[in-house]
């Protein structure tokens, strides 16, 4: 297998993404951050209809921030619909351990697939940080149950999660990815525009948490930051002449 952190493997406009850190439970560093950003981006700009997040190896979906990394990840650079918004359905295909920030990358999936070994936890309170982003968890089950999870820091059992309606299905460990890709073949099946549509719709109707509103508040403003146009303006005031803004 590829060294690389994340992997982007497509068929049939179903695209896979995998974090690729097994012998770390495929813990985010930087590195990871930036290749997961650009896949979405990559996935956005495809003809892939759906894509399939998973994680490497059996011991875990993803353990969350690599404690070995000393800077705050910026999740909202590389969780879908924060600083990159997509439009195509996600499936999270989850195996074993799904811990902290991971659990933010399943809670912005539209689907959830999840082996039997899956277990889930949020220990940020135990630790001592917390980016907020899993305050979206409240919208999106059952109030208490979101409150547990992230002020208590105790595992969550797949069974439990079910229930809950954080997972939509449960298999085999070996039935995940089978399962998953069925999944995303019915969903790539479909009229695109439509999902885009209800997916769009959802996004109105789930109330976004406050880390949601300012990541959407920012990315425009720091779009403007880095343009083209930017640098020209600031390159004219300094010659004392009049800008010519592209729009890039």
């Amino acid at each position: 297998m590829s060294d690389d952190p994340v992997l982007y493997e497509s068929s049939e406009n179903i695209c896979t993404i995998t974090l690729n850190r097994p012998a770390r439970m495929n813990a985010i560093d930087e590195a990871m951050e930036k290749a997961l950003a650009a896949a979405w981006h990559r996935f956005n700009a495809s003809d892939d209809r759906v894509a399939i997040l998973t994680g490497a190896g059996e011991k875990a979906f993803s353990a969350g921030k690599d404690l070995s990394y000393k800077a705050f990840p910026e999740y909202r650079r590389f969780v879908p619909g924060f600083d990159i918004e997509v439009k195509k359905p996600i499936i999270a295909a989850l195996n074993g351990w799904c811990i902290g920030g991971a659990l933010t990358l399943v809670q912005m999936s539209d689907l959830c697939v999840a082996s039997k070994s899956t277990r889930f936890t949020y220990p940020e309170a135990k630790i001592g940080f917390a980016g907020g982003m899993i305050a979206g968890l409240a919208s999106r089950i059952p109030h208490k149950v979101a409150m547990e999870i992230m002020l208590l820091g105790e595992e969550l059992s797949v069974e439990r999660a079910y229930q809950v309606g954080l997972v939509n299905k449960i298999v085999e460990d070996e039935e995940l990815m089978p399962t998953a890709q069925r999944m995303a073949r019915r969903l790539a099946d479909n009229a695109p525009l439509v999902l885009e549509m209800l997916k769009g719709l959802v996004r109105q109707t789930v109330s976004p948490s406050p880390t949601e509103r300012i990541s959407q508040a920012l990315h425009p403003i720091e779009r403007v930051m880095v343009s083209e146009d930017f640098r020209e303006g600031m390159q004219a005031a300094r010659e004392k002449r009049q800008p010519r803004f592209t729009g890039k």
